[in-house]
């Protein structure tokens, strides 16, 4: 039992940033800024917590570019997303372009700010790692599937078969203590991916973003949303083990180890 809550406790240090986020989008619900909209006031506030984690040393400026480029990647496809009628931010904000506002690159962000909190707290070692050439291989088949299966057929349970047969032999060992754990890979994958749909939950109730269905009410996001948070950490844990592969980081770096 000592080591439950001692894992607990490792876990909620490494959502500091999701955490602050949360509170970010609850403080602008009921606290509003005089000639700001509240989309606004949340990229202020996220803005001053990534600050917050630099100047605190939580981060590094190495692991910031990697973060930096989720936003970018996040952002990407929020715009395809709105677009295609997805989801939606119904509210005004000086910060949104193409109808997606600025702040929910920071969503993405965060997720990758908890795997590189959780990899340095739980001292987590990954073992049998596939080549880059298969690893970033299929992140980018995922990522692009996010767009194409608006309009020809969704391979998600295709990839998510693939990755099960490329990921099969990759397993994770952490730290509770003096305890040493081991599971394979593609069950912290699922992991990961539930608890950021229950997350999604929270952030669709405290107005972060509407599915169609929540226009009028607030309703449970369907559980379907599970397995596409399933392959987004995919790509999120792909991209920050092959940055601590290296010893500096650039988008052509990734490149490189991919040819």
């Amino acid at each position: 039992m000592k080591t439950l809550f001692h894992f607990a406790y490792l876990q909620a240090i490494s959502c500091l940033f999701p955490v602050m986020i949360f509170t970010a989008l609850a403080l602008s619900k009921v606290v509003s800024i005089p000639f700001f909209h509240r989309y606004d006031v949340i990229l202020l506030l996220c803005l001053m917590a990534q600050l917050l984690m630099l100047t605190l040393r939580l981060e590094t400026l190495t692991e910031l570019k990697v973060i930096c480029l989720f936003h970018v990647i996040g952002i990407g496809l929020e715009i395809y997303k709105v677009h295609m009628g997805s989801w939606s931010y119904p509210e005004e904000a000086y910060t949104k372009i193409f109808g997606v506002p600025l702040y929910s690159g920071f969503m993405y962000a965060s997720v990758a700010s908890y795997i590189y909190q959780a990899l340095t707290r739980l001292h987590v070692k990954v073992k049998a790692w596939p080549h880059p050439y298969l690893s970033i291989g299929i992140s980018l088949c995922i990522y692009l599937n996010f767009f194409t299966h608006h309009w020809i057929y969704d391979l998600r349970w295709w990839l998510t078969l693939l990755l099960v047969v490329v990921f099969r032999k990759t397993t994770v060992s952490f730290q509770v203590g003096s305890s040493t754990f081991r599971m394979p890979l593609v069950i912290s994958f699922l992991l990961i991916g539930f608890f950021i749909w229950v997350a999604e939950n929270v952030t669709t109730f405290l107005g972060a973003w509407q599915y169609p269905n929540q226009l009028h009410a607030w309703s449970l996001v369907h559980l379907g949303k599970i397995s596409s948070w399933f392959l987004l950490v995919v790509i999120s844990i792909v991209l920050v083990i092959e940055q601590r592969k290296q010893k500096t980081f650039s988008p052509f770096n990734l490149a490189e180890r991919f040819c």
